[in-house]
């Protein structure tokens, strides 16, 4: 009897280790090494947009090696990951691959030495600074996780590496090429974004609209140029820009509703060449931010009127205004589906790390597979050990943020949390019938 007990007693043990080394946040811990190698091998590569040829073809080498058919070339460098167990919902995870033209300074001994030509020919130094080399070895981590416990889910997934985000026209290119009609269209995607303010544990989640509809609009006053010491000869555009940059401001304060959050930045002017000429044209850079389409519209046509207005102010030619193709539409969160996963969150890192994430004028081309007609959400990861928060804190200063040469993650405890929950909502949206609550 003693026997009988003591052999059950083991079987017990043994059933609970196994349950226990299938759990995402135990099958993270314990692949921790190899995840942080790939991670610091993504960070030392960097690749800028629509050239990130070696950066997908490592994606792609990883997925297949997990064991998914993989598709190349999809929009450009673009990656497609395919894996198909059973009959159930077909599950959309998405991670951006490109980087930025920013010289690295976080003196990491891993970090990028990089330097690329931009599209105008420039040599720029290149940094994942955005945290994409975070987001792909999140992905290649779940996708690990999920190829190795299919006992526990059922349906397709459908694993995506997309190009040129920071530009925003990755998705939309991969769109064009039938990512939606050559494979299966997703019935949910998924996706994360590092938290460059965020304590690391911290999931942040938020229903509706969390980013920003983002439009570049470049401007170009005409004038008449001229001797300095002569300006009635001359039409002066410095003068006229002067004018319109005091007009935009008028736009969201005085035009716009007060509880519509709106942006216009004027990021650059450029005109002239020296003290005593008065030049032909000042050229103007802004970023438009808003978040229904309503306001969007609104203010690229309140920036075209005002632009027209000052020119012809000044019997000046009228403005050259251009609205770039670059533009995002604004990142709106699938309600039910946000609603559906914080639970299944708060049981895979602890309820008191799942908190509401701000809203934020920022914008990110994920939000065109919305627009596409699929429910999608994008999570936010808290990336920094609390306590460099605390000595952020103590020097009233703010950590480096996004596209700084100064921000890292602490990657180590940040794909822990990732992998666990995207695991972990891969699991519940993918739910064999038997095991769904």
């Amino acid at each position: 009897m003693l026997r009988r007990t003591t052999l059950a007693l083991l079987i017990g043990l043994l059933a609970a280790a196994h349950s226990s080394a299938d759990e995402p946040k135990a099958w993270a811990e314990g692949n921790l090494a190899d995840l942080v190698s790939l991670y610091r091998h993504f960070h030392q590569h960097p690749e800028l947009s629509f050239q990130e040829k070696e950066t997908a073809a490592r994606l792609a080498d990883e997925l297949e090696k997990a064991g998914y058919r993989v598709t190349r070339n999809v929009g450009g460098h673009g990656v497609v990951g395919l894996l198909k167990h059973g009959d159930g919902p077909t599950l959309m995870l998405r991670t951006d691959l490109d980087a930025l033209p920013v010289v690295e300074q976080t003196g990491l001994v891993y970090s990028s030495q990089v330097r690329a030509k931009d599209d105008a020919g420039n040599d720029v130094g290149v940094m994942h600074a955005c945290g994409h080399d975070l987001h792909m070895t999140n992905l290649i981590g779940t996708a690990r996780y999920l190829a190795e416990n299919k006992d526990r889910w059922r349906g397709t997934l459908l694993l995506v590496g997309q190009p040129a985000e920071e530009r925003g026209k990755g998705a939309r290119a991969m769109l064009a090429d039938g990512l939606f009609e050559k494979f299966p269209k997703p019935d949910f995607a998924l996706a994360l974004h590092v938290d460059a303010a965020a304590a690391v544990g911290q999931v942040g989640c938020r229903a509706g609209y969390a980013l920003a509809n983002v439009d570049s609009v470049d401007i170009t006053i005409k004038g008449k140029g001229g001797h300095g010491a002569y300006p009635h000869a001359t039409i002066d555009p410095i003068v006229i820009a002067a004018r319109f940059v005091l007009d935009l401001q008028t736009i969201v304060s005085r035009e716009v509703k007060p509880t519509d959050p709106a942006v216009v930045t004027v990021g650059s002017i450029h005109a002239g060449t020296k003290h005593n000429v008065i030049p032909d044209a000042c050229q103007l850079q802004l970023t438009v931010r808003s978040y229904s389409p309503e306001v969007r519209k609104q203010l690229l046509a309140a920036i075209q009127r005002k632009a027209k207005a000052a020119a012809a102010s000044a019997a000046a030619p009228e403005p050259v205004v251009t609205v770039s193709d670059e533009g995002t539409p604004a990142l709106f969160n699938d309600e039910e589906l946000v609603g559906r996963l914080i639970p299944v969150f708060e049981r895979a890192v602890g309820k008191e790390n799942v908190v509401l994430a701000e809203q934020s004028m920022g914008g990110e081309d994920f939000s065109h597979y919305g627009l596409a007609g699929v429910p999608i959400f994008m999570l936010r990861l808290g990336t920094i050990d609390p306590q460099r928060l605390a000595g952020f804190a103590r020097f009233v200063q703010q950590p480096p943020s996004l596209h700084s040469p100064l921000y890292y993650p602490d990657a180590e405890p940040s794909l822990v949390t990732g992998i666990t929950a995207m695991s972990a909502a891969a699991l519940d949206l993918l739910a064999p019938k038997s095991l769904e609550k």
